[in-house]
């Protein structure tokens, strides 16, 4: 781990830099000092193997979600934001906002009624998609959201799928922990080719 005041400047191409060699970056909820974390075991979701239960396929074909891509990133990541405990200060913010403007960062969002109920925002350098954070205020927003997100890295040829941590969340969709080593194989071979998120 390594840690960066605060006060210095979180630059967008520094954090591009950065996912490029296995680091990305988290803020403290209490002080706000960034640190940047690359974890030994890395978690990631193999694209070829990504597991939908039943249940959530039947919401899926329900089709009560509308899905949209990088309407409303801004939103999302604010959202994202909102809990007790959360990295992600008001510096990340603006910068992920700059990468957004640039290409770098994207979101995936539910809606529902018109209203922003769900989605989850990430970082796309080459073939590799950084999975960030993801929120829902509806049962299983948050989920069909991932589903949409791999299907276009899916479609995009996209070769990485990191989710940085496992959870209890992300184990129901075939999430795999790695060593660090082996991800970092895996980064330089998808960060080397192009891909485009749109």
């Amino acid at each position: 781990m390594k840690t960066l005041d605060s006060r210095s400047q979180l630059e967008p191409d520094v954090v591009v830099g950065a996912y490029r060699t296995g680091y990305f970056p988290l803020a403290s909820s209490e002080t706000g000092v960034v640190s940047w974390y690359s974890p030994d075991p890395r978690a990631i979701i193999p694209l070829d193997s990504f597991t939908i239960s039943r249940s959530l396929r039947q919401v899926i074909r329900k089709g009560n979600f509308e899905l949209r891509i990088d309407t409303a990133f801004r939103d999302v990541i604010r959202r994202c934001a909102r809990r007790e405990n959360t990295w992600i200060s008001d510096q990340i913010i603006e910068t992920y906002t700059v990468l957004h403007l640039r290409g770098y960062a994207h979101s995936v969002e539910s809606w529902l009624s018109g209203q922003l109920v769900g989605g989850l925002y990430g970082v796309a350098v080459g073939a590799a998609f950084f999975g960030e954070s993801m929120f829902s205020v509806v049962t299983n927003a948050s989920k069909v959201a991932l589903v949409r997100l791999v299907e276009l890295l899916k479609l995009r040829h996209f070769k990485l799928l990191d989710t940085q941590f496992m959870n209890e969340h992300l184990i129901q969709f075939g999430t795999v922990e790695i060593p660090r080593s082996r991800y970092l194989e895996l980064l330089s071979e998808a960060i080397g080719q192009d891909a485009a998120f749109r």
